[in-house]
């Protein structure tokens, strides 16, 4: 059963490790995955702490469905403080770690302190072993999973690895799994790093027994018709997810040279289908019958021959719109380039875009860039950036340190050219047309984001009465409008929470697809699977802990409104170019405002952001709870 799944305690300073079963009044309050270890981060880690000390926790967490056949239902989440903002650290990954995980035993892994040497740590049935990783410090993240594979002697471990990136504390260094899967955003392969963790590997054979198991797989394989029906998991199914960028492009809502125009001008290249004169097939991850991404081989050129999966749309515009690249060849190299070394492709796309625009303006010069030309267009220079940030060499090693470290290097005058909130790069997209996506990039809590709240439907122009009923309050059809939007990106944030907690795929549930599962199917999925009663209200519910918890943890490292805000930009300049409803658009400051009141109220939080405090006892987060375990 799920319930017997345990929680790990693993002090990597003094080898001790300790068990026990996740509670299940904690299961009643957060589910699994994000939501337990963001009660786990809050509730053991002492404030204001280094995010690079041993003090900081590093947690792994696998969603409360892990293991069901439907929905993309391999994903985990892994928190700590990031060391990239400061602020709540937590990032989410697919593949076919998260069950194999669960399938030794263990639903959470709490680690903290930092080993003398290099370390992975092992996961088998109902055991947890310390062994040595000398051997495998220094390898990138594909050699050093087949190690792992080899040193036990079984072709079915998965493991959590950091490459090169992590190893050097890149700030934005992630944590990878098979080819392409990546827990990208916030830093956490830098706290594996910095803990000298090199890897979790997992090998189980404790089976899960779900309390109805035949209406369970019948169920699910209602939610896979459901999913793949939609227009959304076809497109998805044939392209991936650069499918966005036909559309995004057109219409002019990227982007482009950092943040100079929102539109790619001769981008053809760059459009879906032209990844079929690469591509050998499409894999999916664990529980998936989408299968969004493509596995492609290079075979001519400098890196050749190369073998990768992907790209996602985030790659896309990373190495392609916001550097001023146009060749589909150059997305995929890069994309390989930073799943070899372990880095946050948005991160690192976004810093070189940035520091092209520097170098353009002159603020930036061939001196301080160890000669390179940062140049828009410049294919090498990217690739080259890439590396030495990896290796945290010259001025990759500005880099290196994100944002806030990079500015308080080069000077206060680049701050203006960061398209970024809290320290953290946003997605390529221009959200400047588009307000709803402009509050997502400012609210969420791990900084500029598109995946903790974005209402990707509010593009499609449904009617209102449609928009009213699936968030349950009026909201404009047009996505110029300010109105109701804050309702929408609220909705949107405790939806992601949850769905980020019982551990399925968010492209499968209303993200891009209307007619996608929600609430009440989520809601029986977990009926069947563990027993659970959740109505719709107390779904919803968890979700606002979540998302509660969260914020009581960055107003505690010191963050408050002021942190809630945009990039200048996006106020004082408008869209150049694209389609009439993109362009000559700004973000209207006193509008945006309005908007953070209501998205504010809707938490019950009070005009500071802080919760109040008869929220907080709706949501029992007063000091008994947060004594659970």
């Amino acid at each position: 059963m799920v319930f017997n799944r345990k929680i790990a305690h693993i002090n990597l300073s003094n080898g001790k490790i300790s068990q026990k079963i996740v509670p299940k009044a904690l299961r009643a309050q957060y589910l699994g995955g994000r939501g337990i270890d963001m009660h786990l981060l809050y509730k053991h880690m002492n404030p204001k702490i280094n995010p690079l000390s041993p003090e900081n926790l590093f947690i792994v967490g696998v969603g409360f469905l892990s293991g069901i056949p439907c929905l993309g239902s391999g994903r985990c989440d892994i928190a700590a403080k990031s060391p990239l903002t400061g602020a709540v650290g937590d990032s989410n990954i697919g593949g076919f770690f998260a069950p194999e995980l669960r399938f030794a035993g263990f639903d959470h892994l709490v680690i903290t302190g930092k080993a003398k040497k290099p370390v992975y740590l092992l996961a088998t049935d109902d055991e947890i072993t310390i062994k040595d990783a000398s051997h495998i410090w220094g390898e990138d993240t594909f050699e050093a999973q087949t190690l792992l594979r080899r040193d036990e002697d079984d072709e079915n471990i998965k493991s959590l690895v950091i490459g090169l990136a992590g190893e050097n504390l890149v700030k934005f260094a992630n944590v990878r799994t098979g080819m392409k899967n990546s827990a990208g955003r916030t830093g956490m392969g830098c706290i594996m790093g910095s803990k000298n963790l090199k890897a979790i590997a997992a090998r189980g054979t404790i089976p899960v027994k779900f309390t109805h198991p035949d209406e369970l797989i019948e169920y699910c394989m209602q939610m896979n018709d459901m999913i793949t029906s939609t227009r959304w998991s076809k497109a998805q199914s044939r392209w991936g997810t650069m499918i966005i960028y036909s559309n995004t492009n057109t219409t002019g809502l990227l982007r482009t040279r950092n943040f100079q125009l929102n539109r790619l001008e001769d981008g053809q290249d760059l459009e879906p289908e032209n990844i079929d004169r690469y591509s050998i097939g499409t894999s999916g991850c664990y529980g998936c019958s989408v299968h969004c991404r493509h596995r492609y081989v290079l075979r001519e050129g400098p890196f050749a021959p190369l073998f990768g999966e992907g790209p996602e749309y985030t790659s896309l515009g990373a190495f392609g719109t916001m550097v001023g690249c146009k060749k589909m060849e150059t997305i995929l190299i890069a994309n390989h380039l930073v799943n070899k070394y372990g880095l946050d492709t948005l991160e690192t796309g976004g810093l070189i875009a940035w520091s092209m625009e520097l170098f353009e303006n002159g603020i930036l010069n061939e001196k301080t860039t160890d000669g390179l030309r940062l140049e828009w267009g410049n294919e090498e220079a990217v690739f080259d950036l890439i590396q030495r940030i990896a290796h945290r060499e010259g001025f990759g090693d500005i880099l290196a340190d994100g944002f806030g470290g990079a500015i308080a290097k080069i000077g206060k005058d680049s701050e203006y050219y960061a398209i970024q909130v809290k320290g953290m790069s946003n997605l390529h997209s221009d959200e400047r047309p588009t307000p709803s996506f402009a509050l997502g990039i400012a609210t969420s809590t791990r900084g500029a984001d598109h995946l903790r709240s974005r209402p990707a439907i509010d593009m499609y122009g449904l009617p209102e009465d449609t928009l009213k009923e699936i968030y349950g309050g009026p909201v404009a059809d047009d996505y110029n409008s300010y109105d109701g939007k804050s309702r929408m990106v609220w909705w949107q944030e405790l939806l992601y929470a949850v769905t980020d907690s019982i551990g399925t795929c968010k492209f499968q549930t209303v993200f891009c697809a209307v007619h996608a599962p929600k609430w009440e199917e989520f809601s029986k999925l977990i009926q069947l699977a563990t027993g659970m009663e959740f109505q719709k209200s107390h779904l919803m519910q968890i979700g606002e802990r979540i998302c509660t918890i969260e914020r009581l943890f960055n107003l505690r490292e010191g963050f408050t409104r002021k942190d809630d805000n945009l990039p200048e930009r996006y106020y004082k300049e408008p869209t150049p170019i694209g389609l009439p409803v993109a362009r000559n658009k700004k973000i209207d400051k006193e509008k945006f405002k309005k908007m953070l009141d209501e998205y504010y109220e809707l938490h019950g939080w009070d005009k500071d952001g802080v919760p109040k405090q008869e929220t907080l006892k709706k949501l029992s987060l007063d000091n008994t709870l947060l004594n659970l375990s």
